[in-house]
């Protein structure tokens, strides 16, 4: 058997443990085998330093790519793969020059133009990073990344209109894109147009019925509209899918202690403070509990 079917054959084991049968270290000792008996297998380098990249050993990782990079010189992909570990060595400048040499090799790389806006954005760039998603759209209008990706950049700088536009035309494109529904909804809530943020995070559930974050947003928008009983099965529903979920406890503490000051019921009362206390066990420096536990301490001295 000669060196290079041997390496295809580590290859495939290593495969099989990279992705069929998950055991990376196991995976790279098959690719370290494979690139062992045939230094030209750019494909064995590759997923070697993505194994790398998650298990956050950048210089290994940087090793990887370089190699790609020196066997396949003309390959967009593998220059866009060591900027992206650049970035995560926070070398954001060897990044960018790695994302332009590939936009040289393919002028209609998108995702080179993705990664540079990116970098632009790190950098504190605004007006650059702009031009960057929007030369993305001139090459393929329909694209739904850069067009998510400038939408969140707008919402990060307050230009609410363009970024809720900018969703819109997302959600046009990718019905099924549930962190535009998401961030739309919010947007929503925050300029007061209630029934499309309930619309939008009723879509997020279409898409994921336990996201315990959209639960929790749909009971604030019902308990703020006055409509109490959804408010309550709403942040009851994040509760069940995350017991952990801190806003949801202290938002229904809040309506039940208010219930229970006109009710009087006294298991009202202990579920508020038991709640109250299990969410300070979790992070103790909520002060949003804190107050609400010093206003019950307080009526009851009164």
């Amino acid at each position: 058997m000669n060196k290079k079917q041997n390496a295809r054959e580590w290859f495939v084991k290593g495969y099989h443990y990279d992705v069929s049968c998950p055991d990376s270290k196991k995976a790279i000792d098959a690719y370290k085998e494979a690139v062992k008996l045939d230094n030209t297998l750019t494909d064995a380098y590759i997923n070697l330093g993505f194994i790398y990249l998650q298990r956050e050993c950048y210089e290994d990782a940087l090793h990887c790519f370089e190699k790609v990079v020196e066997l396949e010189p003309d390959n967009p992909d593998a220059y866009n793969n060591l900027g992206y570990v650049y970035e995560r060595m926070d070398r954001s400048g060897s990044a960018k020059n790695m994302y332009e040499r590939a936009l040289q090799l393919n002028p209609g790389n998108i995702e080179a133009m993705l990664n540079i806006a990116q970098v632009l954005e790190m950098e504190g760039n605004y007006h650059a990073a702009v031009d960057q998603y929007r030369k993305a759209l001139g090459v393929n209008p329909d694209a739904v990344a850069p067009r998510f990706c400038l939408a969140v950049l707008y919402d990060r700088y307050d230009m609410f209109d363009e970024a809720i536009r900018e969703y819109e035309n997302v959600l046009e494109r990718d019905p099924s894109h549930m962190k535009a529904f998401f961030n739309l909804g919010t947007l929503c809530v925050h300029f007061g147009d209630y029934d499309k943020a309930i619309n939008c995070f009723l879509g997020v559930l279409k898409l994921d019925p336990g996201n315990a974050e959209a639960w929790n947003n749909l009971g604030s928008i019902y308990e703020d509209t006055g409509h109490e009983e959804k408010a309550f099965h709403a942040y009851e529903k994040s509760l069940s899918f995350n017991s952990f979920q801190e806003e949801a406890h202290v938002n229904l503490a809040r309506m039940r202690y208010a219930r229970y000051r006109t009710t009087r019921d006294s298991t009202l009362k202990e579920d508020v403070i038991e709640r109250l206390h299990f969410v300070l066990s979790i992070n103790p420096s909520n002060r949003g509990v804190q107050q609400l536990l010093e206003k019950i301490k307080s009526d009851d001295e009164g």
